[in-house]
């Protein structure tokens, strides 16, 4: 694909048209790196490798820039449980990660910022907000006055703080005034790692972290904001609004993408329920296209359920698209309408009916387009 000088057809994503002139500017929140990679985080770097892949196969122009938290809380505390510095800590733990990924075809993207390197940039985002009325200082901290955060995010006060809770805030804190405030810069004590600034020692906010790298390499806004769909409250939402409150500028991100849950048996896969599928044992026993074919296979917003059988039958699936890709066949009209239903909001199921329908050069470039090979 690639040899039209114009896409087919505009991005549409969420429902929206995402008409696009220049640079797609794509920000991908990324890992802490703390633990070992699961199927849960898998699933939303895979999904934006897909959407990136098209993008490019429609001659389209992504800039994609990928975070690595590796200043925050529970990485610290991660880290003192083994006994190593934190950032010895993350650094091995960030290795497994880019191996996980590279097993799994997931590109690296073109700017990978990590938080320790960017700790200016969030005590000037501290500053710009304190200056626009936005946030104040209280005993070395500053907090982003959040108050209307969750009215503005279509979440009840109840349950925004039990979202707080969940990811470490303290709505509960005297020093705040609302619940719903949060740190944008941490007062420092004992073994927390700890920079100098205006109002101490101290180390960035975790939402603010994400509003500080994005600002600094796309200016006030951008145009696609990936990440899980757990991350859609609190963090995505402190993170636009703490951009909107220092820039003016709205909106901060023309759409988001938040990739579906993945469960087990109904529960959400993650470390304190202990039922994590790592993406490396996986590996051991199955091709990485038919793991990504298995995540693939759906709308990008949709939880799901793994199970040992969907996998087998992606295994099925991932033959039937080779076989195709191998008969004789070069439809121009199909393989336009393969990459039309990408760009239709990543319509892979469309697509893949498409390209098992045509066969030859049509699912090829499906293939290619999605890394299925």
């Amino acid at each position: 694909m690639g040899h039209d000088l114009l896409p087919p057809a505009p991005l549409r994503l969420g429902g929206e048209l995402l008409p696009m002139v220049g640079p797609v500017r794509l920000y991908v929140c990324g890992v802490t790196p703390y633990d070992v990679t699961h199927l849960g985080h898998a699933a939303t770097f895979v999904w934006v490798d897909a959407l990136v892949r098209t993008l490019r196969a429609a001659n389209m122009q992504p800039i994609v820039t990928r975070n690595v938290t590796d200043v925050d809380d529970v990485l610290t505390e991660a880290a003192r449980r083994a006994g190593s510095p934190y950032d010895e800590y993350a650094a091995i733990h960030q290795y497994a990660f880019d191996h996980d990924m590279s097993e799994l075809g997931v590109r690296r993207p073109d700017h990978e910022p990590r938080a320790h390197q960017h700790i200016g940039d969030v005590i000037r985002l501290a500053q710009a907000l304190i200056d626009a009325g936005a946030a104040y200082e209280v005993a070395g901290t500053v907090y982003f006055r959040g108050s209307g955060v969750p009215s503005a995010a279509g979440v009840t006060e109840a349950v925004a703080r039990d979202a707080l809770v969940e990811f470490g805030e303290q709505p509960d804190d005297p020093a705040k005034e609302s619940p719903f405030d949060v740190p944008v810069w941490r007062s420092s004590t004992g073994g927390d790692p700890a920079w100098p600034s205006p109002w101490g020692p101290g180390r960035p906010g975790w939402h603010a972290e994400c509003t500080a790298m994005v600002l600094s390499h796309y200016g006030s806004s951008l145009d696609i904001h990936a990440g899980g769909a757990d991350l859609a409250f609190p963090h995505h939402a402190y993170e636009a609004a703490q951009a909107e409150a220092a820039t003016g500028v709205m909106p901060f991100a023309r759409a988001w993408m938040r990739a579906g849950t993945v469960r087990i048996g109904g529960e959400k896969m993650a470390k304190s329920t202990g039922n994590l599928v790592l993406v490396a044992d996986v590996l051991k026993q199955h091709r990485p296209g038919a793991l990504r074919l298995l995540i693939l296979d759906r709308h990008w917003a949709d939880a799901w359920d793994y199970t040992p059988e969907a996998l087998t039958a992606a295994e099925g699936q991932l033959d039937s698209l080779h076989a195709a890709a191998g008969r004789l066949g070069d439809s121009e009209a199909a393989e336009r309408e393969v990459l039309i239903r990408l760009l239709d909001d990543i319509d892979v199921r469309g697509a893949i009916g498409v390209a098992l329908e045509s066969g030859g050069r049509p699912a090829r470039v499906l293939v290619q387009v999605l890394g299925l090979s």
